[in-house]
């Protein structure tokens, strides 16, 4: 099967968007521990799990830029549970 790489610009913008996503996800999971609202941090859950799964799908495209920066294995230590 014939697999194609993306165009540099394609790359650079799938990054900013892993980039922007990956933010998004750290200010929601921080979030939650701020709301007391059930239904709101139950939806800040869901976008949490929406997100996780987005990134990974976005990580898997990235596997096909010409370039390509190391995912790290570490993790940063949450501030918040």
């Amino acid at each position: 099967m014939d697999t194609q790489k993306l165009a540099d610009h394609e790359s650079l913008d799938l990054h900013e968007v892993i980039n922007f996503k990956t933010l998004c996800l750290a200010k929601s999971k921080l979030m939650q521990g701020l709301v007391f609202d059930q239904d709101l941090r139950a939806l800040m859950q869901k976008d949490v799990e929406q997100s996780i799964q987005a990134l990974g799908e976005l990580q898997k495209i990235y596997q096909r830029a010409p370039f390509e920066a190391p995912v790290p294995q570490n993790r940063p230590t949450p501030i918040v549970n």
